[in-house]
């Protein structure tokens, strides 16, 4: 697979794009200033990463695992307030966006992998 050509890692790091460039626009509450920029900008450094060596397949779940922290951080930094599109809304979304591609992209990963090793 080549470099810099997989769309699943291009979706994540625009999804943590989104989530980091939010926090200029949606009004603070609780940690989420803290917690989207340093998930957000996580996410643009492991998709990057991802693209420039496709065959990572541990980095796959670390992408997974950021969406994951990313869905449960409006809980856990006080911001859980799903009455109002602000910073909850952006969390949630942007990490079951990135939850999906981790998902859809370990297969493409693995077999990017496993040629790797037999070339």
């Amino acid at each position: 697979m080549k470099k810099w050509t997989r769309w699943e890692d291009w979706v994540a790091i625009a999804a943590g794009l989104a989530v980091a460039l939010s926090t200029v626009f949606v009004p603070p509450m609780g940690a989420s200033v803290a917690i989207m920029l340093t998930l957000g900008v996580l996410l643009i450094v492991s998709g990057l990463v991802n693209l420039a060596m496709p065959g990572l397949v541990a980095m796959e779940y670390v992408q997974g695992a950021l969406g994951v922290l990313l869905i449960i951080s409006p809980w856990i930094g006080g911001y859980a307030d799903p009455m109002t599109f602000g910073a909850a809304w952006m969390s949630w979304i942007g990490g079951a966006v990135v939850v999906i591609v981790a998902a859809l992209a370990i297969r493409p990963s693995m077999r990017a992998h496993e040629d790797a090793i037999t070339h």
